[in-house]
């Protein structure tokens, strides 16, 4: 997409930013006509204040939005090119954070959707939504950084990123299907991880019964205590703050009862790292990829753990893999190598 952007928080040497990635930008032809299915999603609250999102039409007359856009708000409307319509019903997955808005004669068409089963890390995308308010919806590109198994289906971690407003965004790949809902981020000051909800889940809004309420009756499930949270949430702050102990203990946790999760392993593996387990987290990180053949996080530890070793050779082949992935996020290492010759 013809756009750099800064998308991991280590690089091969040291614990900051990944080698810029670039992108082909879609057309702006190919843009405008996929924002006439983007709108803005207004609520109005009890004691007078005003909330906004984003909304995708996913169906003739139906468009979803996160369910925390309206959650216990007295009315709710969307909005496209300064015209204003009104929902006649509302389907919720309180929990998933998923609301489906239905209406009537809605003259907007919409957009056609891919299931995650099919999604891949290091494929590139883009999001379209309303942040701050914005009067049109705002494109932002990235790759898919992770993909984390969850209540029969996968949430996507993905590098471009999203402020607020676009809770309720659409998430594509670069054949402009949907295959997300941009949702929530991860907290602290570092730089967060963004994250969208499966297809999967929209899908299954059409059984759920109609209701006229937008009464709240489940928190989100990444509002949950954060022990309660999914492990991918609850790893984020002990891993962005160095605190090994901590990580290796939900890591390991998260291995055990997800023993088919390349993440798990591969932050086991960190965590190993850093407590000069060295050999372990060798073992540790090639369990992710081989869990997970496309996961440059792991490959990119064991490049740099190859290089703590001195050992060019193994360090040259991780750079081959990632190469074959991903080939500017090879350049960085490439050149590390070429300067120990």
């Amino acid at each position: 997409m013809k756009k750099s952007l800064t998308i991991s928080l280590f690089t091969l040497f040291s614990y900051s930013t990944m080698p810029l990635l670039t992108f082909a930008q879609p057309s702006q032809e190919e843009i405008f006509k996929i924002n006439e299915s983007i709108v803005q999603v207004n609520a109005e609250f009890k004691n007078g204040s005003r909330g906004s999102g984003s909304g995708v039409v996913i169906a003739k007359d139906y468009v979803v939005t996160n369910c925390h856009v309206l959650a216990d708000a007295v009315g709710v409307n969307i909005e496209k090119v300064r015209e204003s319509y009104a929902p006649v019903s509302l389907q919720a997955d309180w929990k998933h954070d998923l609301c489906l808005l239905k209406f009537e004669a809605l003259p907007l068409s919409p957009v056609p959707m891919k299931l995650s089963k099919d999604l891949q890390n290091e494929q590139e995308i883009f999001l379209l939504g309303y942040p701050n308010d914005a009067q049109v919806p705002q494109v932002s590109y990235g790759s898919i950084t992770a993909l984390y198994p969850y209540d029969g289906s996968i949430v996507i971690r993905s590098s471009a990123a999203f402020a607020q407003g676009s809770s309720g965004g659409a998430l594509f790949d670069q054949n402009f299907n949907l295959i997300g809902i941009t949702t929530f981020k991860s907290p602290g000051r570092k730089q967060p991880y963004f994250y969208s909800l499966p297809v999967e889940w929209i899908k299954k809004l059409f059984d759920l019964p109609a209701q006229q309420s937008l009464h709240a009756t489940e928190n989100p499930f990444w509002n949950y205590a954060e022990n309660e949270r999914p492990f991918f949430m609850q790893i984020v702050i002990p891993y962005q703050q160095s605190q090994w102990s901590e990580l290796f203990k939900l890591a390991s946790a998260w291995c055990e009862k997800e023993p088919d999760s390349a993440s798990a392993w591969f932050y086991l593996g960190v965590a190993e790292y850093h407590q000069s387990h060295q050999d372990q987290a060798i073992i540790d990180l090639k369990k992710s990829t081989d869990l997970n053949p496309r996961n440059i996080e792991a490959y990119t530890q064991l490049a740099k753990i190859a290089l703590d070793a001195g050992d060019k050779t193994e360090a040259q082949r991780m750079a081959d893999i990632i190469a074959g992935i991903d080939p500017d996020q090879a350049e960085d290492l490439i050149a590390h190598l070429s300067e120990m010759h």
